[in-house]
């Protein structure tokens, strides 16, 4: 998945889980700023925080070489 893609299925599985972008920027320890970035795929997010976000939504993030 791309940084499109990825911002896009973050943003539908809040939507779906009916959390607001502050709640899940709390929950999830970043900010409303950067969560804002992520979902719209701006700038560039560290993996740290893909993975605090990911495990939030319920997502499970593996990685392969």
């Amino acid at each position: 998945m791309n940084k499109e893609e990825i911002g896009k299925a973050f943003a539908v599985r809040r939507d779906t889980l009916g959390i607001t972008q502050a709640r899940l920027a709390k929950l999830s320890g970043v900010s409303v700023h950067t969560l804002s970035n992520l979902e719209t795929a701006r700038g560039n997010v560290t993996l740290d925080v893909l993975l605090k976000v990911a495990k939030t939504l319920g997502y499970k993030v593996t990685v392969g070489v």
